[in-house]
């Protein structure tokens, strides 16, 4: 399957990317692309593309990846949605009910607080009897 994906090239620190075309097999390092349809350099925020080429080969039954994608969409070459290429964090589960195995050890714990009132009770009419002794 053909893939439409950057490729980066640049120096250490200093990112641009090329858009090519390239085998889904192949890495993106391999150097191995059938052909260059673009450039984008993120510092310079400048975008180069060959719309006719990628047009081309999307009709062949290329494959664009989301980064590409959005880039496409934001040069007018095709139409659509930018995708959300963000990392997925996984939501925070927020319970309506707590669950029964959370509501036992609450429990036990209203039970704790009243043995230790009885205990208390208990030792203070002791000290009653010791005095009233």
């Amino acid at each position: 399957m053909l893939k439409i994906r950057l490729q980066r090239i640049g120096r250490r620190n200093h990112p641009e990317f090329r858009v090519v075309v390239t085998e889904s097999t192949r890495g993106p390092k391999s150097g191995d692309f059938l052909e260059i349809v673009g450039s984008y350099n993120p510092h310079k925020d400048t975008t180069q593309i060959k719309a006719d080429r990628v047009k081309h080969w999307m009709s062949q039954g290329a494959q664009v990846s989301d980064t590409v994608h959005n880039i496409l969409v934001s040069e007018g070459v095709i139409e659509g949605k930018k995708k959300n290429v963000l990392p997925r964090k996984s939501p925070k589960v927020v319970e309506a009910e707590e669950s029964p195995s959370e509501e036992t050890p609450a429990s036990s714990e209203e039970e704790a607080p009243a043995e230790d009132e009885t205990t208390e009770e208990a030792a203070a009419e002791e000290t009653k009897e010791e005095v009233a002794a």
